[in-house]
């Protein structure tokens, strides 16, 4: 039995300890600065919560590498149908949380299915990118695809969730432009987002804040008190960091502005800790490391033996890619304010949990990219 638990040598030669390294870096600098943003108020609450998700995360990691990710292939279709059914019972039966009827709380534990489906949706047109052989400018071939991505994308954009139902959809544009995809379909896709938009605006899936947070993008500078108030209040912590940052200031009461004024400050808001704590060179050594855990998935997704595991990297540096720049980029200014989260980062269980398995579907696909003699 404990064999079966046991990783062979001449697989762990085969980590990409790049990977691996970079991603635990970044979950302990989300640990510290979860604590920075929060200790004022709630002291070690939400970073010991983070880190026993982060011990739980890497249990899974580690029983992922053990098994050969093809073997995955055979129940993508239970996993993304079940996602599907977690997503309708959510619909129904689901808990309110800042606006969404998007989780599911069984006593302490929240789950959020849409972050469950994010990976099923990418496993799901993995396996029939592979099936289709990439032939996916073929009109049936490309329905055929394209529907896995837009069932999970309906259920979450009902929640409503329109953070997540961006994240699913460039995600899906990663994937599809990777396999080639002409690119006037692309562009077609890029432009129905702004028709979407448009035909729903009063049709009540967009709810007010969310068109609050839409017209405050678009005009930064006005109602600083009012609509605008989470990106001034997050500017504000940001600037007084300055270069170096202010410092980490464990023992005080007070955690400094971002800590006492930035709302969500351990979730969507997380990098106005990050700026006014670490200053510009902690906020450039994150994207470091993120830029060499990007590096590596796509190097991974370039050398894999198959479709099947090419196209799975490719949807998760296309989640990551997209959830770092507009996580960032909405906390000063450059993108509008959603509920996305910076992933590794931001406090989150099941977040953080569905990530960490992501990068071990990569360090798997990564490991097993060539046949090894045992």
């Amino acid at each position: 039995m404990l064999s079966r638990l046991k990783l062979d040598s001449k697989l762990r030669r085969e980590i990409d300890y790049k990977l691996l390294v970079s991603m635990i870096l970044i979950v302990l600098f989300g640990i510290l600065n979860i604590y920075l943003g929060t200790k004022s108020q709630r002291g070690f609450f939400f970073a010991k919560k983070q880190l026993i998700w982060f011990i739980i995360s890497m249990a899974a990691l580690y029983i992922i590498l053990l098994w050969n990710y093809n073997i995955i292939y055979n129940y993508v279709e239970i996993f993304y149908w079940g996602s599907i059914v977690l997503l309708i019972i959510t619909r129904f039966a689901g808990s309110v949380i800042n606006g969404a009827r998007g989780w599911i709380v069984l006593g302490p534990v929240s789950i959020q299915p849409s972050e469950l489906a994010k990976t099923a949706m990418i496993l799901m047109l993995a396996k029939k990118m592979e099936q289709v052989d990439l032939r996916i400018n073929d009109f049936r071939n490309f329905i055929k695809v394209a529907m896995y991505a837009i069932i999970p994308m309906i259920f979450i954009v009902v929640q409503p969730d329109m953070g997540m139902t961006m994240v699913s959809f460039f995600i899906a544009l990663g994937i599809f432009f990777a396999a080639g995809l002409d690119m006037k379909v692309i562009g077609a896709g890029l432009l129905s987002i702004i028709v979407a938009i448009a035909l729903v605006w009063n049709s009540g899936l967009i709810k007010d804040y969310q068109k609050d947070r839409l017209v405050g993008f678009l005009n930064p500078d006005g109602d600083e008190l009012g609509i605008n108030l989470q990106l001034t209040q997050s500017k504000i912590g940001i600037g007084s960091g300055g270069f170096f940052g202010t410092g980490l200031d464990l023992n005080g009461e007070v955690g400094g502005y971002s800590s006492e004024f930035v709302p969500e400050r351990q979730t969507d808001f997380i990098f106005a800790v990050i700026g006014e704590h670490w200053g510009t060179v902690g906020g450039i050594v994150l994207l470091l490391l993120y830029a060499i855990m990007i590096y590596r998935i796509i190097m991974t997704a370039k050398t894999s033996k198959d479709i099947f595991g090419s196209i799975i990297c490719v949807g998760f540096a296309s989640y990551f890619i997209f959830a770092i720049l507009q996580n960032i980029g909405m906390t000063i200014g450059i993108m509008p304010i959603t509920g996305i989260t910076l992933p590794l980062v931001s406090y989150g269980g099941s977040s953080l949990l569905t990530t960490i398995v992501s990068i071990a579907l990569v360090l798997n696909i990564s490991m097993r990219k060539k046949k090894l003699k045992f």
